[in-house]
């Protein structure tokens, strides 16, 4: 939708280190397709990794470290000084995005989710609409896709996140909440004017 509307908005994609190789694949292949002329790979601090992931296996043992250091910290540091920023999240994804509004303050942010209400077949629609390729790992049962180590297929019959984080009672990487929760924008409608 932003390649239609305005290909060279910011885009920022975290390069966690920890992508499958055809998800990197994928992205190249997109920003050919889509003609995204201001597309930004964002990398964790080598520093911090370093200090707090010295041998890359955080993962394993504290998953939530592993997501902020490779997710949280590298994104808020590229986009913290834009007032909003747009997601692609959709309510049916999770329970805890269940109730995720269209507007979300997150610290100094306002964080605009268009796609809220969208439903997995409204998505389906529209990559059909618009002869979108699928991510290639989609086929090999695997429908929603994250960093290698903590992704898994899925069974059939099983909820399409079922293979993130698997067994480790962890949904969400972070990047989207504060404390744990969502917080929904408590303003005026003109607020939003600039959107």
């Amino acid at each position: 939708m932003m390649s239609r509307i305005r290909p060279d908005l910011p885009i920022y994609f975290l390069d966690t280190g920890k992508h499958f190789r055809q998800t990197l694949t994928y992205r190249d292949q997109l920003i050919a397709k889509l003609g995204l002329t201001n597309f930004i790979n964002v990398h964790p601090n080598p520093e911090q990794l370093h200090d707090i992931d010295p041998t890359g296996e955080l993962h394993e043992t504290q998953p939530d470290a592993c997501c902020a250091v490779r997710k949280v910290y590298p994104l808020k540091d590229a986009v913290g000084h834009f007032g909003a920023q747009i997601t692609g999240r959709k309510r049916y994804q999770t329970p805890e995005r269940a109730e995720m509004p269209i507007y979300e303050q997150l610290d100094e942010m306002v964080k605009v989710n268009p796609l809220a209400y969208w439903s997995a077949k409204d998505v389906t629609d529209y990559i059909r609409r618009h002869d979108l390729p699928p991510h290639p790992m989609f086929a090999l049962g695997y429908p929603s896709i994250g960093c290698q180590p903590c992704t898994t297929r899925v069974s059939e019959g099983e909820d399409p996140r079922a293979g993130r984080w698997r067994g480790k009672g962890k949904t969400e990487c972070g990047i989207h909440m504060v404390d744990g929760k969502w917080q929904p924008v408590r303003r005026e409608k003109k607020s939003f004017e600039a959107f």
